[in-house]
């Protein structure tokens, strides 16, 4: 059973229909990477998919009770604002300090409650965006790209981090990458948009496709690179048939 599904969701945002005639899914414990060019409507069809948006036409189906933890594209917080990460996460209702604690630790940043928000790196920041949504205890992740504005060291950590958690809390994943490179060769499944669903599979297939060559190219420059990672035996089945040969490749 899907955890999250939509069957022919078409979004528009003023007089532009960014989304037309979407099916999507998600099933339990599956990642899945939604990729596509700027204005593919990757991050709208992330926010219909949660209910920020209203489709004009389609649906959007959830599991009843379905718990889901969000971490947006950017989140803007005034430097000046005495904001210390403990209290980031325990709004907008208080968290226990035992609970804030287990989510830093298990977001990276155990000992971070007391510094000030506005004094974290970009890695840092990011990790407490995601412990604030690992308070929810999701069944569903949701990162709105989420290593943006960090150095490809600082994203192939996170997205380790993200594989981690889908293998020690079992949630599924459901995660938007303007980059190719950030592109996990963990994801079950990679899903090419463009306004529609140009295609969608796993990360090799998705590469051979000519609709997404169309998009991007081919060779170096244009090739859906993999990130490179030893898998847990319970995942195997994710990998794309290409075991781990699999190397980052330059920005496209």
């Amino acid at each position: 059973m899907n955890l999250l599904a939509a069957e022919g969701l078409t979004v528009r945002l003023g007089a532009a229909t960014v989304l037309a005639g979407v099916d999507f899914r998600i099933a339990p414990g599956e990642i899945v990477t939604i990729v596509g060019p700027n204005g593919s409507g990757k991050s709208t069809l992330l926010r219909a998919l949660l209910g920020i948006l209203r489709p004009i036409a389609g649906r959007v189906l959830r599991r009843a009770g379905l718990r889901i933890g969000y971490v947006p594209q950017r989140l803007a917080i005034d430097p000046g604002l005495p904001l210390t990460v403990a209290r980031f996460l325990s709004l907008p209702r208080r968290q226990p300090a035992g609970r804030i604690a287990a989510a830093l630790a298990r977001s990276g940043i155990a000992g971070l409650g007391g510094r000030q928000m506005a004094g974290l790196s970009g890695g840092q920041f990011q990790r407490a965006l995601l412990a604030r949504a690992l308070l929810e205890t999701p069944e569903l992740l949701v990162l709105d790209e989420p290593t943006q504005g960090l150095d490809q060291p600082g994203q192939a950590d996170f997205y380790r981090l993200v594989e981690d958690l889908r293998r020690d809390l079992g949630c599924a994943v459901l995660m938007v990458s303007h980059d190719l490179h950030v592109v996990m060769a963990a994801s079950d499944r990679v899903v090419c948009l463009n306004g529609h669903v140009c295609c969608e599979g796993t990360p090799s297939v998705v590469a051979a496709a000519p609709a997404y060559r169309a998009l991007f190219g081919t060779g170096t420059g244009g090739a859906l690179a993999l990130y490179r990672h030893v898998h847990d035996h319970r995942h195997d089945h994710a990998r794309d048939g290409d075991g781990d040969r699999h190397h980052h490749a330059g920005e496209a």
